[in-house]
Order: structure tokens, then C-alpha cells, then sequence
């Protein structure tokens, strides 16, 4: 048991050196896979001629169902996919990742998470046009699509199938592992035992893990269609109660607004601590807007797979819209939040630093943040889950049962996560997490002039309608 325990040490160590690895630049550790995503986020914006401008008031209008027809194939209504796919993105990564930002960088890590959110969105844009057009409907209408299905069969289009099935499949490999959420119950449990003080004791910790699991296994077993029912009316409203005790916070420091954005863009830019200090301020504001948004990981596209259009890059602009909310609303009103009432310089950590921002209004306000908390946490589950069932079916086709042991085991080990120290197991999910971007964003580099070539397809059939 010693030899198997320190074999895995073993090797999650080796992984994490590995995904991890950085080269210095004035002094500040820049790990490579971050640079890697942004160059996809930069890519994507200048090749597709800054569709994340161009194409805002698009997306808004495919979301109202501007060019949907009711025959459309596909299952979910723009809105429906936007809806999942936010649930996985929109999260603790609001609130307790920019609280690490702004911790290790300063103010300044915020306005960087910002711009990165900027390119985030063109990134987006690119995949999810992908997932729709290479998606597989079966005879059922069921629908399943995502970065292993554009990967195998785009790139079998393009006369790579080796390298295409190669890619496909470790994609699948890697996410079934890296979307099993043990890290989000915990931090979700941890968080509101922090605020509220459910207590430390195992069994209480095991029996909320295991009644999280039970309402995830329950809306699961239902299928997309219920994913998608509890996520459209569940997202709107967790974003809503945030902004609005954000809100309440702020109107109590409503006199440190305009200083707080005023220290938030001089910080961004500052040089007292040296060009290594700007850097390093933008290097940490990158990789928490890349972790929030996941923009280049491919998961949202799973979601947006399944929408119902004759277009693909209507999807597209649909999904551009993702990492405006995920990052230019919510970690904005997070970041404004931390740096107006003055916390961010007090040594909290990550959710801490949040909730003493909440504590300004009065001693029990921070239990709406628990109640966020707690929400966020739940549906991010539920959209990972979701797309654990669609990597399972793209591995196991036409074997339901491997389909269904999969999300046992995902519910199964929820419960896990708030009763042991897997910190060996989470550097593990992490690296396989952002290893998705390397077979993903492969895919979307020697794909993009199919993406162009749907963008043209989208804007003569939108020129037709008009006529």
C-alpha cells in the first residue's frame, strides 16, 4: 500500500512539473501552458477579425432565438445552452479565484483578468462553432458534441484521422478525470462551515457531500433536458442574489467606489515594484481569468453542442458572451467588492477575503455569500456532470452500462471530497484539467478555416433572411 501511495506522489509530482513548467521573465515565474491559451485567445481575436466586438450584438440576438427555427435539430434553445454552459464557468473561481488574485498581484491582477476575459471571448467563439458543426445527433435526436467529436471527425475532414482519433480520445481520457468535481464540494463545505460553522465533524462533512451527490445524481439521471431545465432557471438567479449582495456592499462603501477603480487601473500599470512587478500583476490576472473562464479547455462546448440551430456560428456568438459575463460582470462586481472596502491588504486568503468584504454590511451578511457559495458549487456539478456523460458516451458507444457506471462513480465520489486530504489527487485533476488545451487547441489552430468558412455560411443565410 506504502509502494502504490508513493508511486502516485510520484507521479502527480512529475505531471505537475511537467503542465507546469515556467520560464522566468524579470523575475516572475510564467508557466507555459498559460501562455499557450493566451496565444490561442490572441490568435482567434485577430484572425477572425475581433468577432468578440463585432459579433456582441449578434450573440444577443441568436440568445432571444433571433435565427432559430422551431424544426431546428438539436435540443436546447440558445438561452438553455448559454445557461449550462455559465453554470460550469460562473462559480468559486469568481469569488474565491479573484480573491487570489488580487492577493498575490495586487489590485492591478484584476483589470488584467479583464483584458484576458477580452480575448477569452474570441477563443470561445472558435470551439463552440467547431462543437456545433462536427456534432453527431443519433436517430433519438439526442445530441452530443464537443472538442472529441470536432477533433476526430474535423480533423478526418481535413485528411489527419490518425492524428484526429489520437487527439479525440486523450481529450475524453483526460476530461473524464479532470471534470470529476471532488475539489468543488470541498471548497464548497469548507466555505460554508467557514461562514456559517456547520462544525468539523466527519460525519457531518460525509452527510453533506453525500446529500450534494444525491440532488447531482438526481437531476443527472434525467438527462440533458433536466440539466438544462434546473441550470436556466438556477444560473440566472445565483448571478442575480451575487450582484445584488455585491450591491448591497457597496452602497455601504459607496464612498470608495471611484478610489477603489482608480487603484485597481494605476495598480495594473505600475512599475514602483519594477517591470517584474507589472508583469507579475498581469501573469496572476491571466492565469485566474483563464482557470474562471476556461476559454481553450473545450468543457462549455459540450453544452453549446447540443443547441438548437441550422448555423453553426450562431452558437458561437451565443457562447462569446460567456466570458463577458463570467469575467466582465461577476469578476469585476468581485474584484470592485475585495479592493473598495479595503480587505484585500488584511492577509485573508482566498473565500475569506470575500467574506470579510460581506462582513462590512453587517455580521450576518456574509451568509449570503454561503448561500452563493453553495449554489455556484451545485450547478458547476451539474454542468461537469453532464459533460461526463457525453465524454462517456463518445468512449463508450453503444454501451450504456460503462455510461452509467461513469456517472455513478462521478456521484460516488463527491461526497469524498469533504472528508479527505486528496491534495496528491487534485494536482492530479488540475494538470489533466489544463492538459486539455493542448489536443484542444491543436484541434482549433489547424481548423480555423473552417471556422471562417462558417462565419461566411452564417452571414449569407443572415443576409437571405433579410431579404
Amino acid at each position: 500500500m506504502e509502494f502504490i501511495t508513493s508511486a502516485i506522489e510520484t507521479f502527480s509530482d512529475a505531471l505537475v512539473s511537467i503542465v507546469f513548467s515556467s520560464i522566468s521573465v524579470f523575475g516572475v515565474d510564467v508557466q507555459f501552458i498559460v501562455l499557450w491559451l493566451f496565444a490561442g485567445m490572441l490568435f482567434f481575436t485577430l484572425r477572425l477579425g475581433f468577432v468578440n466586438i463585432r459579433g456582441f450584438g449578434i450573440g444577443i440576438r441568436a440568445i432571444r432565438g433571433d435565427f432559430s427555427r422551431p424544426g431546428a435539430p438539436g435540443q436546447l434553445s440558445p438561452f438553455q445552452a448559454l445557461s449550462t454552459a455559465l453554470s460550469s464557468t460562473v462559480g468559486l473561481g469568481n469569488i474565491a479565484g479573484v480573491a487570489i488574485a488580487i492577493g498575490i498581484g495586487g489590485p492591478g491582477a484584476a483589470f488584467w483578468m479583464v483584458v484576458i476575459g477580452f480575448f477569452a471571448m474570441s477563443l470561445k467563439f472558435a470551439e463552440v462553432t467547431l462543437a456545433v458543426r462536427y456534432r453527431d445527433i443519433d436517430p433519438e435526436g439526442r445530441v452530443r458534441g464537443g472538442p472529441m467529436y470536432y477533433l476526430e471527425r474535423g480533423l478526418a475532414e481535413r485528411g489527419l484521422p490518425r492524428l484526429g482519433l489520437i487527439l479525440g480520445r486523450t481529450y475524453a481520457v483526460f476530461a473524464m478525470i479532470a471534470f470529476i468535481q471532488i475539489l468543488q464540494v470541498n471548497q464548497s463545505y469548507s466555505q460554508i462551515n467557514t461562514v456559517i460553522g456547520i462544525g468539523d465533524a466527519p460525519g457531518i462533512a460525509f452527510g453533506y457531500g453525500c446529500l450534494v451527490a444525491g440532488l447531482v445524481a438526481v437531476v443527472l439521471i434525467g438527462g440533458v433536458r433536466s440539466v438544462s431545465r434546473v441550470t436556466s432557471k438556477l444560473t440566472p438567479v445565483m448571478c442575480a442574489l451575487y450582484l445584488i449582495s455585491v450591491f448591497v456592499v457597496l452602497m455601504v462603501n459607496f464612498e470608495n467606489i471611484l478610489p477603489a477603480l482608480g487603484q485597481i487601473i494605476s495598480s495594473a500599470f505600475s512599475t514602483e515594484a519594477g517591470l517584474g512587478g507589472l508583469i507579475g500583476a498581469f501573469v496572476v490576472g491571466m492565469r485566474r481569468a483563464v482557470y474562471s473562464n476556461e476559454a481553450g479547455i473545450g468543457s462549455a462546448a459540450i453544452a453549446h453542442a447540443t443547441v438548437k440551430t441550422d448555423h453553426a456560428a450562431s452558437e458561437g456568438y451565443v457562447a462569446l458572451l460567456e466570458p463577458f459575463v463570467d469575467t466582465f460582470i461577476v469578476c469585476s462586481a468581485t474584484a470592485l467588492l475585495i479592493v473598495c472596502t479595503g480587505v484585500w491588504d488584511d492577509g485573508y486568503g482566498d473565500i475569506a477575503m470575500t467574506s470579510a468584504a460581506f462582513a462590512t454590511v453587517s455580521s450576518w451578511f456574509p451568509i449570503m455569500l454561503a448561500i452563493c457559495v453553495s449554489i455556484f458549487a451545485f450547478s458547476t456539478m451539474l454542468a461537469a456532470g453532464f459533460y461526463g456523460q457525453q465524454l462517456a458516451a463518445y468512449l463508450f458507444v453503444g454501451r450504456k452500462r460503462w455510461q452509467q457506471i461513469y456517472i455513478v462513480l462521478f456521484c460516488a465520489l463527491l461526497p469524498i471530497g469533504t472528508i479527505t486530504d486528496f491534495s496528491v489527487i487534485i494536482n492530479i485533476i488540475d494538470s489533466l484539467f489544463f492538459l486539455l488545451s493542448i489536443p484542444n487547441l491543436i484541434g482549433l489552430f489547424l481548423m480555423t478555416g473552417v471556422i471562417t468558412h462558417e462565419i461566411q455560411k452564417f452571414r449569407a443565410a443572415r443576409m437571405s433572411m433579410k431579404t
